[in-house]
């Protein structure tokens, strides 16, 4: 089959080590990343030498249609025919999709369907004008967005603004260029790359080292070019360890020789600074400049390559190619950060709420050996005094690999060493990988087999034999329905109709999905061959990217249906997609215990949360190598606000549970552990509101402050949530002080020591010795803290808070704090404690302030939570916790009295040196509304 690729332009402008390489392809031994790639050269080097072929028939349209169908019609392959569909959705969406038409064999057109929550809203406030040339559209709340599809030759324009945007092609510069205007121009059609060439390149087969792969259905690849000339910084296309402004990998710029690969691979120890393909691809591009954010997701789940080129004129071009798959691309117009978030949130979901203990330190490692290995890890935490929510267990504790089943001479008692663990509220977490040992006596493999549910081999007939853990291993296909079933049958800890289940586990137990990119041993790239076969007869090609996000989706409703009522469950997935978000977290794979893996740990993290996944970490002290005690205790800040919290380690290494460390290394984690557990309402608090508007936990300088330029590469500090909290951790060997950057005219107070710091020249310079933590709290916030760690995080349920109260150069702050019982979905149905915090300072008969008001007032019974009642059961459950303190952070003066609003004076001090009040014990209850007024004057 001679199937022409198709290449989009789409404008966005305003309104070392052991990594193999020979592993792993590069674009020059990847037929279509190698064809894609020329065809751009061609084009950009004769940029005046075409004209586009490719035009559409007049659409037949209803004036208040959302959009259109219709054919498109190419004057140099007249045999080769496209559908093309333009929808207007809410909030201005766009989502253009094209389809081959009559082809030798149906193109894999589902991507979406598993990315996305539903199908997008059309909007209903759209009208059409038409006449020969072109059609126009005009939506918008303002009326202010405009989109223009000329016919002949076939272009696709969106304007924003209300104002004109003009085209042009002129010679050594790309094909189309912005001239002027402030409009948006979303999308044109350039002919010059919809083709494969004239030599046959890997079209029908392709060998890397000792595979072939056989392409029975020819060459499918697609290319899209998506030009951002007025946005210099473009963000996400995660998983990558490279910057969060990600460079140049093509052009005068370029940083890497090769594009940025998205394929889920297995990448043993992968390097720090490189655009190889890790674990995880999500087609989400976000991009940024001071006047606006746009966005772009490339629904495809076929390997993809991107070439990104940073132009003189501050804008990015870019270059996506792809294997197989349709075109269907949703245009996100912005024009904010928030906004982009927010719309893409509405199309692929959000971050469920997560069990809170989740939140808590993980401690994992490769392996802990056996039941009594647990049960000493554990006594040793609760000894030494390190709190700790949950023990891992690694692919050991399976005999003969064999997942669900226990290795009885290791693990004799499974369920009583679990319920030891969680009698002290505590959590274990099990892995449970996609590969099934091919053994008729292993009752998992031995039933999908009968149910035929396993993938298949190149010709479509038996069952797929590869290598991994086990030795020889097949697959389950999470594509075939019937799947779907037996796989939560499997998590049932009883026996149901004579099934067997894994009895031998207990209905809080999370689960840890690994390896499931596949990684296959013996095949090619570590993974699956691309000619194996899935339900309805696709290609692996076609769905790779997909195939990891099924297993742990499947997983986690696996979990979720061991109780009914359902609780919330835990699943970790190494491989994810889009939409792989509201089924669990994910962790950064097998990085290294090295400083450089330390740090883009952080950025890795970040990016992650720009692609729609924030439940995210890396793992503490590396996976491989044993970190110096500088190194870990470092990694443990790092680690402490990250919100995916765990250390892990390889079976080669040394151990190096906290409490092993020499002081005063021990004494430095277990205060950073205490940190963690102290803020867990903060990060609790952030985790709801990125479950309901997909704005990242962790929000870079560009999300925070996006008309500051400056900010823009910054990837080395970042704020939680709304919460004010601004960190920078230490990632250099060192390292004695640092530098934090500073957006706004703000005061900034140290966590710690409450010092006021006014930045000069947009930097503050904090001391970041060994025991001090760089950590700030933005002028005008409220941290609310629970100052008692316990040994674990549901033991803290009952305890006081403390609340941070920073005033801003205005004398006001805000915040809020969000309890449930952090267990079941009951939250859904308003059994909540929202509560929003404030202070509000009045001025006093001179310049100054004169008096302070805290309150605390009801979120939730002004928002929309289910069917709330302020006297509901959990806020019955937790009516006796109280507010224990007050720490009020810039005051100028020290109060004339403290009092409780309409009552009694309360116990206070005051320390001039940096205007500190501490309010002891006000007595007020979390659940109430209350005031606590300050008398200056």
């Amino acid at each position: 089959m001679r199937s022409p690729g198709t290449l989009l332009v789409l404008f966005l402008l305003p309104t070392t080590l052991a990594f193999k390489q020979s592993d792993f392809k590069t674009c020059s031994q990847s037929g279509f990343c190698r064809r894609g790639r020329a065809l751009a050269a061609r084009a950009q080097e004769s940029p005046s030498s075409w004209r586009s072929p490719y035009s559409i028939e007049p659409p037949k349209l209803n004036p208040h249609e959302p959009g259109f169908t219709t054919n498109v019609h190419s004057s140099i392959h007249p045999s080769v025919e496209f559908v093309l569909d333009v929808i207007i959705h809410e909030e201005g969406i766009v989502r253009v999709r094209m389809d081959e038409k009559n082809g030798l064999r149906k193109r894999y057109n589902e991507a979406a369907q598993w990315a996305l929550i539903g199908e997008p809203l059309s909007s209903d406030d759209v009208l059409w004008t038409i006449n020969r040339e072109k059609a126009k559209a005009v939506y918008g709340p303002k009326k202010d967005m405009e989109l223009v599809v000329d016919f002949n030759p076939l272009k696709i324009t969106l304007f924003q603004g209300g104002m004109e945007q003009h085209f042009r092609t002129k010679e050594s510069s790309q094909p189309a260029e912005h001239i002027e205007g402030e409009g948006q121009s979303v999308l044109q059609v350039n002919p010059a790359t919809w083709f494969e060439g004239d030599t046959q390149d890997a079209f029908w087969d392709e060998t890397f080292s000792t595979w072939t792969d056989t392409k029975p259905k020819g060459p499918e690849s697609l290319s899209l070019d998506i030009t951002f000339p007025n946005h210099a910084h473009v963000y996400g296309i995660p998983q990558h360890a490279t910057n969060l402004s990600l460079p140049s990998t093509t052009g005068p710029t370029a940083r890497y020789t090769d594009p940025f690969r998205l394929y889920n691979a297995d990448v043993f120890e992968y390097l720090s600074d490189s655009p190889t393909s890790l674990y995880g691809s999500i087609p989400l591009m976000h991009a940024h400049s001071a006047k606006s954010t746009v966005a772009v997701f490339n629904a495809l789940a076929s390997e993809t390559w991107i070439d990104i080129a940073h132009v003189e004129k501050g804008g990015v071009q870019t270059h996506w190619i792809s294997e197989s798959g349709i075109l269907d691309v949703f245009l996100l117009p912005g024009p904010t950060p928030t906004d982009v978030f927010t719309q893409y949130a509405h199309l692929t979901g959000t971050a469920p709420l997560p069990a809170h203990w989740s939140l808590g330190y993980h401690q994992c490692r490769w392996n802990y050996v056996s039941s009594d290995d647990v049960r000493g890890v554990q006594n040793r935490f609760d000894e030494d005094d390190f709190p700790v929510d949950v023990f891992w267990l690694d692919i050991e504790y399976a005999e003969d690999h064999r997942y669900f089943m226990w290795n009885k001479k290791t693990f004799p008692d499974p369920v009583e060493m679990t319920k030891d663990v969680e009698a002290v509220e505590r959590k274990m977490v099990i892995i449970v990988d996609p590969h099934l040992k091919r053994a008729n006596d292993y009752p998992v493999y031995k039933r999908a087999s009968e149910l035929g549910v396993l993938v298949k081999p190149k010709s479509g007939e038996g069952e797929y034999e590869g290598w991994c853990w086990p030795g020889s291993s097949s697959w389950i296909d999470f594509f075939h329905p019937a799947s779907w079933d037996f796989w939560i049958s499997l998590f049932k800890t009883k026996t149901i109709d004579d099934q067997w289940s894994w009895t031998e586990s207990t209905d809080s137990v999370g689960i840890w999905n690994d390896m499931n990119e596949p990684s296959v041993f013996n095949g090619p790239e570590i993974t699956m061959p691309k000619d194996n076969v899935h339900y309805g007869g696709w290609e692996h090609r076609d769905v790779h990217n997909i195939n990891g996000m099924l297993f742990a989706n499947h997983t986690f409703q696996a979990a979720e249906a061991r109780t009914d009522p359902p609780r919330r469950p835990f699943v970790l997935t190494r491989a994810f997609y889009a939409g792989s978000q509201r089924f669990g977290a994910m962790w950064t794979g097998d990085n290294l215990g090295t400083w450089e893996h330390m740090a883009v740990g952080i950025k890795m993290v970040l990016a992650n949360g720009i692609g729609g996944m924030p439940f995210a970490g890396s793992d503490v002290g590396g996976f491989f190598g044993n970190p110096e005690p500088e190194m870990l205790v470092r990694w443990y800040v790092v680690g402490a606000f990250s919100p995916f919290f765990r250390a892990h380690a390889h079976i080669d290494t040394k151990r190096r549970e906290p409490y092993l460390l020499e002081e005063p290394y021990k004494s430095l984690v277990r205060d950073i552990l205490k940190l963690r557990y102290s803020m867990l309402p903060v990060w609790y608090t952030a985790f709801r509101e990125t479950s309901e508007s997909g704005v990242p936990i962790l929000r870079p300088q560009y999300v925070m402050f996006p008309e500051d330029e400056a900010g823009f590469g910054i990837d080395d500090q970042y704020y939680v949530g709304s919460s004010g909290l601004l960190v920078k951790p230490v990632t250099q060997k060192g390292v004695k002080e640092v530098s934090v950057y500073i957006a706004e005219d703000q005061v900034y107070y140290d966590y710690f020591t409450n010092h006021a710091h006014r930045p000069k020249n947009r930097y503050i310079t904090l001391p970041a010795n060994l025991d001090q933590i760089p950590l700030l709290i933005r002028g005008g916030s409220i941290i609310s803290t629970r100052e008692r760690p316990r040994r674990s995080s549901p033991l803290m349920k009952y305890d006081p808070f403390t609340l941070r109260i920073a005033l801003d150069t205005s004398g006001n702050a805000h915040g809020e704090v969000y309890l449930d019982d952090g267990e079941t979905y009951e939250y859904g149905r308003g059994d909540v404690v929202w509560r929003g915090f404030g202070a509000e300072s009045m001025k006093g008969k001179g310049k100054g302030i004169g008096m302070v008001r805290i309150s605390s007032v009801d979120l939730a019974a002004r928002t929309e939570v289910g069917a709330y009642q302020p006297e509901n059961e959990f806020a019955r459950s937790v009516g006796d916790v109280r507010v224990e303190k007050l720490v009020v952070l810039g005051l100028g003066k020290k109060p004339l009295s403290v009092v409780l609003d309409g009552g009694r004076e309360l116990e206070w001090e005051f320390v001039s040196d940096g205007g500190v009040l501490v309010v002891k014990d006000p007595a007020v209850r979390v659940v109430d509304d209350w005031a606590v007024v300050v008398k200056l004057e």
